[in-house]
């Protein structure tokens, strides 16, 4: 586990103290993917320190180009709260969002964001651009990153080396 938050990431807010316990559940959902063929990325959604919605990638299985995990474990807690705004929760996910997960979490007024592993091709937490904390916005997002980034980016690493042997 890297002890440091992701160099692009604004907000330098130290881990939380169930941080490493909640990444850690959202690293077994990103198995869970792997062990059906799909890229490994899990995420769990927290409200007031409690499970509220747990997922990762449907994208194949779903056939469905949206079906990111974060935008997966939005819609569950969606239906379960009643509600569209993911007010004092916490989203933890092992790979750093893309643009339209990014998008959907500022939408959804989540106030905080933790992250595994940074994504350089595809990032907007920090690695191509920083759309969570992006001031033109509405709402911006408190990011913590790197929370065991290891265990994050080997198992994606073994999932793309597995489909090119």
């Amino acid at each position: 586990m890297s002890d440091s938050t992701y160099p692009g990431v604004v907000d330098w807010t130290p881990y939380q103290s169930c941080d490493v316990m909640w990444m850690a559940r959202a690293i077994e959902m990103a198995r869970m993917a792997y062990s059906e063929g799909e890229v490994p990325v899990g995420a769990v959604l927290t409200w007031g320190g409690t499970l509220l919605a747990e997922g990762y990638n449907l994208t194949i299985t779903a056939k469905d180009p949206t079906a990111h995990a974060e935008v997966v474990v939005l819609r569950k807690a969606a239906e379960r709260l009643g509600d569209w705004r993911m007010l004092e929760c916490t989203l933890y996910v092992t790979l750093e969002p893309c643009s339209m997960c990014a998008g959907a979490l500022v939408v959804s007024r989540l106030p905080r964001l933790v992250f595994g592993a940074s994504d350089p091709k595809s990032g907007m937490v920090g690695s191509l651009g920083n759309l969570v904390q992006d001031e033109r916005l509405n709402h911006r997002i408190k990011v913590t990153g790197n929370v065991l980034e290891d265990s994050s980016r080997v198992l994606l690493k073994d999932f793309f080396r597995t489909l090119r042997d």
